[in-house]
């Protein structure tokens, strides 16, 4: 009988010392990311590959973030990858499924500030504030949202400066909000993904773009563009998702689900708006350089803007009535702390 003891103790040691050898139980979390932008895209460089090496830093590696070489699936389905459990974490826009998102398109009406930093900032705090009861974003672990800097009228061969000119043009658009102001403003909308830009741009598919000034270099396209009409304020901001697979999420322990909200949240979507601030901030070199005429929206072409997009506000508000959101009063805070965030910059 004390031989089998003596085994048993020898067993049990054996087991305790190969549980803290690497590779064994005890070994890191590993959460899988599908990326659907380049790898030196500066969004996945300067936000979301930070995020990743935060989130290992901070666990002390307890949780490991691996960026995956290729996207699991199109960028439309960037959601559902997540929340099948295909891949761990992802971005994308929720505008790339009409129908879904609905209160997500406060952040994408006309007008909302000069700064995806700041914007994506107040975004959040209203997300968490107003929309996040609403349970949009079932099946998944929310992690951030964000947006861009703002949105302006890109056209290959002339100005768009009126009505006029725009009616009937046929615009990119990234769905959601987007693709309404264009209707209203008279375009023919194609909906397509930012990934297929210089495709539909090059074989002619489009007249032109609804577009941000970090787009020109970071889609490739600033030798295809001729004009780009600048609208103060935007005319309009795509809305972002940042999710998590809400299992994978529960699998950690209290201290690493904290840590990964404390460097989402807010200071994911500081990092995102920053990171496309910076390289719009960056654009005039880039219009100079490729002969691109730079235009401002005219007065008469902004109030026009307004006119015809503030029905698509006012539907807003009535349908987050409808689900127990005071819309007006959403957007009014969106806005103030989008220019409160933008006046505290450096």
């Amino acid at each position: 009988m004390s031989k089998i003891i003596r085994h048993c103790r020898q067993l049990c040691l054996a087991l305790g010392l190969l549980a803290s050898l690497p590779g064994s139980a005890s070994a890191a979390t590993e959460l899988t990311v599908s990326s659907w932008l380049p790898p030196g895209y500066f969004f996945v460089t300067d936000a979301l590959r930070p995020w990743a090496e935060a989130v290992e830093k901070e666990t002390e590696g307890r949780v490991k973030v691996t960026i995956l070489p290729a996207p699991l699936g199109r960028p439309q389905a960037a959601f559902d990858v997540v929340r099948e459990g295909q891949a761990d974490v992802s971005y994308g826009v929720h505008g790339y499924q009409p129908g879904r998102f609905e209160l997500t398109k406060i952040v994408e009406l006309p007008f909302t500030g000069n700064s995806g930093e700041a914007i994506s900032a107040a975004y959040w705090r209203i997300y968490k504030k107003y929309l996040e009861a609403a349970n949009e974003h079932r099946g998944v672990q929310v992690l951030s949202v964000y947006t861009h800097s703002p949105g302006h009228i890109f056209h290959l061969t002339r100005p768009m400066l009126s009505l006029d000119d725009l009616k009937g043009q046929k615009m990119r658009v990234g769905g959601g909000i987007m693709n309404e102001t264009a209707q209203k403003l008279g375009m023919s909308p194609l909906l397509h993904p930012a990934s297929e830009l210089y495709q539909i741009l090059s074989n002619k598919i489009a007249d032109g773009a609804l577009l941000t000034l970090d787009a020109l270099e970071g889609f490739k396209i600033s030798n295809l563009i001729k004009h780009i009409t600048e609208v103060p304020g935007g005319l309009y901001n795509s809305s972002f998702f940042f999710v998590m697979n809400r299992d994978k999420f529960g699998q950690l322990s209290p201290e690493d689900q904290a840590i990964i909200m404390r460097l989402s949240g807010e200071n994911f979507a500081r990092m995102a708006g920053r990171s496309y601030d910076q390289v719009a901030n960056k654009a005039a070199d880039v219009i100079q350089e490729h002969n691109i005429s730079l235009h401002a929206a005219p007065q008469d072409l902004l109030a026009d803007i307004r006119e015809r997009t503030a029905p698509m506000e006012a539907a807003w508000i009535a349908n987050a009535g409808k689900k127990g959101v005071d819309g007006r009063k959403a957007i009014d805070e969106l806005r103030a702390l989008a220019a409160e965030f933008a006046e505290a910059q450096p």
